[in-house]
C-alpha cells in the first residue's frame, strides 16, 4: 500500500468521524431539547391545573366569606334595632323616673316649705306676747311706761321688740305727763329707746301733736316728732316740720322742715 493511499484512508475515516460526531451531537441534543420542552409543557400544564384548582378554592372561600359577612351585617342590624329599642325603652324609663323624682322633689319641697311655715308660725306664736308693759326710769327720776296689746322679737335684732297698739307716758315730779298713742312701736330693751310710728298722737299740757314718727332717746333725754307734724291747741292749729322735747325740762321746740319754710299757724 502506498503512502498516498494510506493518507486518503485516514482522511476518509476522519470525515466519517466528524460526520458521525456532528450527527450525534445535533440529533441527540435536539432530542433532549424536545424532551425538556415536553417535560416543561407537562409541568406547566400541571401548574396551571393546580392554579386553577386553587383559584376555584379561593372563589369558594370568598363566597363563604361574603355569606358570613352578610350574615354578620344582618345580625348587627338586628342587634342595633334591638339596642335602639332598648335605648328607647330605657329613655322612657329614665323619663318616667325623672318625672317621679321631680314630683317627689316637688312634694318634698312643698312639705319642707309647709313645715318651715309651721315652724315659723310656731316660733312667731311663741315669740308673740300679749298685753305687755315695760317700765324704765332715767337718772333724773323720769319714769317711762310703755304698754302694748302684743309684742314679739324683731327678726333683725333680738334686743328690739315690735309692739302693736301702743300706749306710753312719761311722768315727772316737776312737769306734766306726756301721753303717747300709736299703731306700732319698737322698744330697745338694752338702751330703753323707743320709736313710735303710724298714727302717732302726743298729748302734753293743752297741746295735741299728731305725726307719723316719734322717737324717744333715754340716753340723751330727748324726744323728736317728725313727718306730717300737726300741733293743735285751744287757740290754733299749726303745721311744723319737727318738734323737739327736752325730757329734763319738758320744754318744746317747734321747727319748720327747713330754714326757708315758715311754720303755718291757723287760729281757731
Amino acid at each position: 500500500m502506498s503512502f498516498k493511499a494510506f493518507i486518503q484512508i485516514l482522511i476518509l475515516i476522519l470525515i466519517i468521524l466528524i460526520i458521525s460526531t456532528v450527527y450525534y451531537k445535533y440529533f441527540y441534543t435536539n432530542k433532549e431539547i424536545v424532551e425538556e420542552i415536553n417535560s416543561l409543557q407537562i409541568d406547566n400544564s400541571d401548574q396551571i391545573k393546580n392554579l386553577e384548582q386553587k383559584i376555584s378554592e379561593l372563589e369558594l372561600k370568598n363566597i363563604e366569606l361574603n355569606d358570613k359577612i352578610q350574615n354578620s351585617q344582618n345580625n348587627l342590624k338586628i342587634k342595633s334595632k334591638d339596642q335602639k329599642t332598648l335605648i328607647i325603652k330605657n329613655e322612657d324609663v329614665v323619663k318616667k323616673n325623672e318625672i317621679r323624682i321631680d314630683k317627689k322633689i316637688n312634694v318634698d319641697n312643698k312639705t319642707i316649705k309647709e313645715n318651715k311655715k309651721e315652724v315659723n308660725t310656731e316660733k312667731e306664736i311663741k315669740n308673740l306676747v300679749k298685753d305687755v308693759e315695760y317700765t324704765s326710769i332715767d337718772q333724773k327720776g323720769n319714769k317711762f311706761y310703755l304698754l302694748a296689746n302684743s309684742a314679739k322679737s324683731n327678726k333683725n335684732n333680738i334686743d328690739i321688740l315690735d309692739l302693736n297698739n301702743v300706749r306710753g307716758k312719761i311722768l315727772s315730779d316737776t312737769r306734766e305727763t306726756i301721753y303717747i298713742l300709736s299703731d306700732f312701736a319698737q322698744y330697745n330693751s338694752v338702751n330703753l329707746n323707743s320709736k313710735f310710728y303710724e298714727n302717732v298722737i302726743i298729748n302734753y299740757q293743752d297741746k295735741e301733736i299728731k305725726c307719723s314718727n316719734f322717737d324717744i332717746n333715754m340716753e340723751t333725754n330727748k324726744a323728736i316728732a317728725y313727718n306730717n307734724v300737726v300741733i293743735t291747741d285751744p287757740k290754733s292749729t299749726m303745721k311744723a316740720g319737727i318738734v323737739e322735747f327736752d325730757l329734763k325740762t319738758k320744754n318744746i321746740n317747734i321747727n319748720p322742715e327747713s330754714i326757708k319754710e315758715e311754720i303755718k299757724v291757723i287760729t281757731n
